[in-house]
């Protein structure tokens, strides 16, 4: 009978062949077998051609499956733990996939899953959750073990476990967490960025924005109002969390779902709801509409006062203009408009583009897909009150050139002059559609300047977003930096696209080549042969004429062949005589 050590060695092979993980029941048919592994894995696993060794010598016993009821075990040797031992594949099983254990362990509110061996030991487990918890060692206590606490020495085989596990640690030397955690978790909040799935539910039309947990719950609604022109004070969300009480909450606090937060959003109804009002509800969704002269709230954001801002338009409005009445050339429109924008503002602003609106597309969209870019419109006025502010702190600003000078193409256009308007939203109309065109011929002067961005799309034109004067150097690049995701998403399928598309045209390429190339051969060996015969022919010739040369000198060794050809009569005459 084998000892207890052997006993476990043989449960454990037998549970690692067999993948029986009940301890019970393994024990019970390793028992039915009088703890003969071979015979016990054979009767769970019949071998199609099993191949078992004796300790008693070198005989293998090969054939069909071992059956332990016709052939029961001999006696075990004294020197060997079994009675038999699997030479293939048995013992390749054992020795070549050992017992993996998987454990789930508890501490505190975390969970950390490990996956050893069961040959490793119990310190080793903690070697792990040390680095994983960063809880000392030898401050550590792992509990759970259903014989009880275990030495860290302790071999995990010899343990016996099923293959899932559960575990708990245990810190009383150590004091429980402060409350600088959740600081810590809030500043890894506001560090993190959020996606707002937001719906418009007039227009079934879905936005995803992003916005940094440091962003307000206010910034999320007057950029909302942007894209769907329904104002603050008449928005009406669902979605946000109770939490979420005050408009200067940043969103890390309000308790949204990271990553994603879905919110629902429409127009709140009015009964006072004016005409003008009811309008914007009709206006294009990618559109910045009419609003009523309540939105217009940003100015003390500038730090000048309705005096300081009306004191720079008049000053404005006695320069020289920006842009030229009736200009016949737009690139030299563009010249002067670059040169008196400089004039006014300094030279940090952004690269203008010189040259006709169809000229930017081309430059912009009509290129490689890796070479594309957004095209940006700035639309000027000069009669706004918003517009020295706008030029000189917003779209001046360093931070703002730089990143248009890298990710987009800038067009700029002066509406100050009826001539020019009316130039522009003829271009508008024929390029962006009707919609577009009417939206910007609604626009309040005080709305102005507008900063149009437009992604060129396979057959039109997609007018990404429209952004007003009242605006924040933060906001314009927010807003800047979300149209670029959207179009680096769709430049990337473009990518895409065009490598297939070059791949294949390279495949057609090197056929058309291969196909000349053979035509080529052809030719060229249809021309050799022709050579070939040619001279063949030449050769046949000259040796006839040889020939002919021959028996001439035979019959009149005074003839030549061209005499015979000269005088036939004279040699046929000659023949006949002989």
């Amino acid at each position: 009978m084998a000892s207890n050590m052997d006993r476990e060695m043989i449960l454990a092979d037998f549970q690692a062949c067999t993948g029986i993980e009940n301890i019970d029941e393994a024990i019970t048919l390793l028992e039915q077998n009088n703890w003969d592994l071979v015979a016990a894995i054979n009767g769970v696993i019949p071998q199609e051609n099993g191949i078992l060794q004796s300790d008693y010598g070198s005989e293998t016993i090969s054939g069909p499956a071992f059956d332990p009821a016709s052939h029961p075990a001999p006696a075990p040797a004294p020197s060997s733990s079994s009675a038999f031992r699997p030479v293939l594949p048995i013992r390749q099983i054992v020795e070549r996939q050992p017992r993996m254990l998987d454990f789930r362990v508890e501490y505190r509110d975390r969970n950390v899953d490990v996956v050893l061996e069961d040959s490793c030991t119990v310190g080793e487990i903690k070697q792990i959750l040390e680095n994983e918890l960063q809880i000392p060692v030898s401050k550590m206590l792992l509990k759970g073990w259903k014989t009880g606490d275990v030495e860290d020495s302790t071999v995990l085989k010899s343990l016996h476990l099923p293959k899932n596990n559960c575990l708990y640690v245990l810190t009383p030397d150590l004091p429980p967490p402060s409350s600088s955690s959740h600081s810590s978790a809030l500043q890894e909040s506001l560090n993190q960025n959020f996606m707002l799935i937001i719906t418009h539910r007039e227009v079934q039309r879905e936005y995803n924005l992003n916005f940094s947990g440091s962003s307000t719950i206010q910034e999320v609604k007057r950029n909302v109002y942007d894209l769907t022109s329904i104002p603050v004070r008449h928005q009406l969300w669902e979605g946000w969390p109770a939490s979420a009480t005050d408009d200067s909450m940043c969103l890390a606090e309000s308790g949204l779902s990271y990553p994603c937060h879905r919110l629902t959003v429409g127009r709140r109804s009015s009964p006072t709801q004016t005409r003008e009002q009811s309008e914007e509800q009709s206006t294009d969704v990618h559109m910045v509409s009419d609003s009523d002269g309540d939105d217009f709230e940003d100015a003390p954001e500038f730090g000048v006062d309705d005096g300081e801002v009306f004191g720079m338009a008049s000053t404005a409005l006695r320069k020289s203009p920006m842009m030229p009445e009736n200009a016949e050339n737009e690139g030299d429109a563009l010249l002067q408009f670059t040169a008196e924008f400089s004039s006014r503002y300094g030279d940090c602003h952004p690269v203008f583009f010189i040259g006709s609106l169809e000229a930017a597309f081309q430059e912009a969209f009509y290129v490689k897909a890796r070479d594309r870019k957004l095209l940006a419109i700035y639309l000027h006025h000069d009669e706004s009150v918003l517009t020295n502010v706008f030029c000189s702190q917003m779209l001046c600003a360093e931070s703002v050139v730089s990143y248009l000078s890298q990710n987009y193409i800038t067009w700029a256009w002066d509406l100050t002059k009826d001539a020019n308007r009316a130039r522009f939203l003829t271009m508008c109309n024929r390029h962006f559609g009707s919609v577009v065109a009417q939206t910007i011929r609604t626009q309040k002067t005080d709305q102005f300047p507008l900063f149009l961005i437009i992604m060129g799309k396979r057959s039109s034109n997609e007018v990404l977003n429209v952004i007003q004067g009242n605006t924040t150097v933060d906001e314009l690049m927010m807003r800047l930096i979300a149209a670029m995701e959207i179009f680096s998403a769709q430049q990337q399928e473009d990518i895409k696209d065009e490598d297939e598309r070059e791949a294949r045209e390279n495949v057609k390429r090197e056929q058309d080549e291969a196909y000349r190339l053979s035509l080529e051969a052809d030719r060229a060996k249809r021309e050799a042969h022709e050579r070939e015969m040619a001279e063949q022919s030449r050769l046949e010739q000259i040796r006839k004429e040889q020939e002919e040369e021959r028996e001439i000198t035979q019959l009149d060794p005074n003839k030549s062949l061209l005499e015979v050809k000269l005088f036939p009569q004279e040699t046929l005459f000659l023949e006949a005589k002989e």
